[in-house]
């Protein structure tokens, strides 16, 4: 079972013109696999949102395959660990192949916390120093740790804003030199949250984003939710006043 795909995303495909080459992992998100919950803070605008079934998340092998990754990982968590560190190996050597810089996303429909994941004392940043991982993640105490300086020196985190997260606790990310991913209907705002809004949009880099800034994302439909819906859930933001 392949745990890695190279550049098979639209948006991770536009970090090439970078010249970066990125590899992401896509597991079930939330409860979705039956077997664990990938995604301890997402909220219910989240959930209702989620990527998972946005773009070709609705196909049903694509579903199936990501739900079988993530029983893969939690009914044989070593020898998971053991597949991506040969996938990432085989990763960077193609990427020097083709003269591009490797980054690596673990959690692409996800919110675990890699680094936790240890094996023979090692979580996979620790063992592949030299390779920078980047995620998005809803978790405060994730994003309070690397903040804090207490993960892996290659190892980036971008904090996603949700329905239920306060406008403070925003301000207080961004006053300490943390990036915030904002979703916006179909339109970016200038500025927010007292802080100059950036266009996420244009590659998946979040490493390469300057530091205290909103990210901003325009809503990719998930299957059944329209922007309306999606902007009264209080998930999507429209600066424009259509919404909420």
């Amino acid at each position: 079972m392949k745990i890695l795909g190279i550049d098979t995303n639209a948006k991770t495909r536009k970090g090439e013109k970078r010249g970066y080459a990125t590899a992401i992992t896509y597991l079930a998100p939330s409860n979705a696999s039956g077997v664990t919950n990938t995604c301890p803070s997402a909220s219910k605008g989240c959930r209702k949102a989620c990527l998972f079934t946005s773009g070709r998340g609705v196909m049903t092998p694509v579903m199936e395959a990501r739900i079988n990754k993530t029983k893969f990982f939690v009914n044989d968590e070593r020898a998971y660990m053991a597949q991506l560190k040969k996938e990432l190996v085989a990763f960077i050597k193609s990427s020097s192949k083709k003269s591009k810089i490797p980054c690596t996303r673990l959690n692409g429909t996800s919110d675990i916390a890699w680094e936790d994941i240890l094996v023979d004392d090692q979580n996979v940043m620790e063992t592949f120093s030299g390779l920078q991982f980047y995620d998005y993640t809803k978790r405060s105490d994730r994003m309070d740790n690397f903040l804090d300086g207490k993960l892996a020196a290659n190892y980036h985190l971008t904090f996603s804003r949700s329905e239920t997260t306060k406008d403070e606790q925003v301000k207080s990310i961004l006053k300490r030199g943390g990036n915030v991913a904002v979703v916006y209907a179909d339109e970016l705002p200038v500025w927010d949250f007292n802080a100059e809004v950036i266009n996420g949009d244009t590659d998946d880099l979040r490493f390469k984003d300057p530091l205290g800034k909103i990210v901003g994302l325009t809503y990719k439909r998930a299957k059944g939710v329209t922007v309306d819906d999606a902007i009264e859930s209080g998930f999507v933001l429209d600066r424009a006043g259509r919404g909420s």
